[in-house]
């Protein structure tokens, strides 16, 4: 089963707004690794797909159907190309953010504990 019409038109929109042509990315389908089996050792599912212009690459094989990896693959390369673009990398600042809280929470709970 692969992602629903409402999350393809979003990625759509997002390639438009980031000025992003599907002629300018190359796609290859080559043959995962790691789970699945057979099924996965078989089939060409895992998705290579590279953007010319900005020579970034992705590859997706966590699904076992080469739908969903498209899908996957598509986002991601999306995603990296906008961080190229705006130049932060929202995810990085998340996680530190994320961590520093969790480092403030211990400290607390440490100073309780002491007095």
């Amino acid at each position: 089963m692969g992602p629903s019409k409402d999350k393809l038109l979003n990625l759509e929109k997002r390639m438009k707004a980031l000025g992003i042509k599907k002629e300018d990315i190359e796609e290859k389908f080559i043959k995962a690794s790691g789970r699945g089996g057979q099924k996965v050792n078989k089939s060409s599912s895992a998705v290579f797909l590279k953007h010319k212009k900005t020579n970034l690459s992705v590859k997706c094989g966590k699904a076992r159907s080469q739908h969903l990896n498209r899908f996957l693959a598509l986002r991601t390369l999306i995603e990296k190309i906008e961080e190229n673009i705006t130049g932060k990398n929202d995810k990085e600042q998340k996680r530190i953010e994320k961590i520093k809280k969790q480092k403030q929470r211990r400290k607390r709970r440490t100073q309780k504990k002491l007095l």
